[in-house]
C-alpha cells in the first residue's frame, strides 16, 4: 500500500496535498464569480436609483472584463516568470476589497470604478489557476481537474446572482456586495502561504534532428515564444471558440434576472433564483464534459477539440428553442439544457491551451484566450444585449446569441483537424515542486 505522503507517478505533491491546493483554487474561483456576478441581482435596484439606461447598466460587467483585457497579459507573464500562488493570493486580495468597497459608492461613475478594480484583481487568476492544475496533474486527467474546477463558475454566478436578489430585498443593494466580499480574503491568505511547483524555464528541451544526438536545452528567444501560439492552427481555432461561447454565457448571466422580471412580471428575487438554477446546471456540464473528453482521447487524439465543437453545436439549437420558439415552461426547460451544455466545452477547452505550449508559457497561452474572449466575448456582450434592448426590447436582444454558439462549434470542429499536427510541436519537459515534500 501507498503511504498518504507518497508522490503517484505524474504527480509532484502527495495526493492529499495536491487536493487541499486544488480545493483552494476551487474556492477562489468560486468567489471570483460571487463577487463578479452578485450585480446581476442587483441592476434593477441600481437602475431605479440612478436612473441609468441598459447601456449604462451593461457597462457594470464590461467594466470588469476590461480591465482583466488591459491586465491579465502582463499578469500572466508574472505568474510565469514568478510565482502563481503568490500572484494569485494578491490577486484574490484586490478583487475582494474592491467588491467591499463597492458597498460603500454614492454614485454610478463610483460603482463602476470599483467594477473596475475587481477585474484589476481578476486578471491572471484563470491563467495562473490553469497553469497550477496542469502542473499539479498528470496530463491524461487535465480535462477532468479543470472541468472541476470550472464547475466553480456557474455554481459560484448562481450563488451571486440568489444571494444578492435575497440580500438585496432584506438590507438593501449595497449590502449584497460587502457580505459577499469576505469569504474571499481568508481564502486568498491561506492560498498566499501554500506550496506550487518551481517555475519553468523558457528552454527548448528536444533531441536534435541529427541520428544518434542527445537531448540538448536551447534558451527560447522571444520569436520562439510568439511561435508557441501563432504558429498553432488549432490553437488559434480554440482561442475564439472560446471567446463565442464566452460572448454568450456571459450575455445571459447579465441580463437572464432582468428578462425573467420585464417578460413574465415576477418579482426579482424569484427571478434571481430562476436563473441561478439555470447557471447552476452547468456543474453538472463543466465536470462531465471533462470527465467524457479524457475517456474519449484514450482512442481518439483530438477529442479535446471535437467533443466542444459536438456540445457547442447541440447548446446551440437549445438557445434557438428557447428564446426564438418557446415560452413559459417549455422556455425554460430549453434554457435549463442549454445552461447544462453550453458549459461542456470548458474543460477541453481549457486543457487545450495547455496542451498545445511549453509548460513555461502556460498562464500566458490562458492569457490570450482571457484577452480574446473577453475582449469580444465578455466585455461586448453585455453591452451589445444592453444596446439592442434598448433600442427593441430585451426579448429581441437575448434572440441574437444562438448564431454565437453556432460560430462556437464550428470553430473548435475547425480547430480539430490540426491538433495531431500541432500535438507533435510541443516540448515535453517535466515540471518539479518548490520545496521537496516529506
Amino acid at each position: 500500500m501507498k503511504k498518504s505522503g507518497d508522490i503517484l507517478p505524474g504527480y509532484i505533491f502527495p495526493k492529499k496535498y495536491t487536493n487541499y491546493l486544488f480545493s483552494l483554487l476551487f474556492l477562489l474561483y468560486m468567489f471570483d464569480y460571487v463577487d463578479r456576478m452578485v450585480v446581476s441581482a442587483l441592476l434593477p435596484y441600481i437602475k431605479a436609483e440612478f436612473g441609468v439606461s441598459d447601456l449604462q447598466l451593461g457597462s457594470l460587467m464590461s467594466a470588469v472584463y476590461l480591465s482583466i483585457v488591459i491586465l491579465t497579459f502582463p499578469v500572466s507573464l508574472i505568474i510565469d516568470r514568478w510565482s502563481r500562488r503568490r500572484t494569485i493570493g494578491v490577486m484574490a486580495a484586490i478583487w475582494s476589497l474592491a467588491t467591499a468597497a463597492a458597498a460603500l459608492t454614492k454614485s454610478f461613475g463610483a460603482l463602476i470604478t470599483t467594477r473596475a478594480f475587481i477585474g484589476v484583481g481578476e486578471a491572471g487568476y484563470a491563467p495562473g489557476g490553469s497553469a497550477m492544475i496542469s502542473g499539479l496533474y498528470p496530463q491524461e486527467k487535465r480535462s477532468w481537474m479543470m472541468g472541476l474546477w470550472n464547475a466553480a463558475i456557474p455554481l459560484g454566478s448562481a450563488i451571486g446572482v440568489a444571494a444578492g436578489g435575497f440580500i438585496a430585498a432584506r438590507w438593501g443593494w449595497r449590502s449584497a456586495f460587502g457580505l459577499v466580499a469576505l469569504p474571499g480574503l481568508v481564502i486568498a491568505f491561506l492560498f498566499f502561504i501554500s506550496k506550487d511547483y518551481k517555475t519553468v524555464k523558457l528552454v527548448h528541451s528536444k533531441p536534435r534532428r541529427e541520428k544518434g544526438a542527445k537531448i540538448e536545452s536551447i534558451k527560447m528567444s522571444t520569436r520562439d515564444m510568439i511561435r508557441e501560439f501563432s504558429q498553432k492552427p488549432s490553437l488559434l481555432f480554440t482561442y475564439f471558440g472560446m471567446m463565442a461561447v464566452v460572448f454568450t454565457t456571459t450575455s445571459l448571466l447579465t441580463w437572464l434576472p432582468s428578462y425573467f422580471t420585464r417578460e413574465y412580471g415576477i418579482p426579482l428575487q424569484q427571478s434571481s433564483t430562476k436563473a441561478s438554477l439555470v447557471m447552476l446546471l452547468a456543474l453538472i456540464g463543466a465536470p462531465l464534459g471533462g470527465y467524457i473528453v479524457d475517456r474519449w482521447r484514450r482512442t481518439k487524439p483530438n477529442a479535446r477539440l471535437v467533443f466542444p465543437g459536438i456540445t457547442s453545436l447541440v447548446a446551440a439549437v437549445f438557445c434557438f428553442l428557447a428564446f426564438v420558439v418557446f415560452k413559459d415552461s417549455l422556455q425554460y426547460i430549453f434554457l435549463l439544457l442549454f445552461g447544462m451544455t453550453v458549459t461542456m466545452f470548458i474543460p477541453a477547452a481549457g486543457a487545450i491551451t495547455q496542451d498545445l505550449v511549453h509548460p513555461g508559457l502556460r498562464a500566458t497561452s490562458y492569457a490570450i484566450a482571457v484577452v480574446i474572449q473577453n475582449t469580444l466575448g465578455s466585455m461586448l456582450g453585455p453591452l451589445v444585449i444592453g444596446w439592442i434592448s434598448m433600442k427593441t426590447d430585451l426579448h429581441t436582444a437575448m434572440s441574437i446569441m444562438p448564431v454565437m454558439v453556432l460560430l462556437a462549434g464550428v470553430l473548435f470542429l475547425l480547430g480539430s483537424l490540426f491538433y495531431k499536427k500541432d500535438i507533435l510541436k510541443v516540448d515535453e519537459i517535466v515540471v518539479e515542486p518548490e520545496v521537496e515534500m516529506q
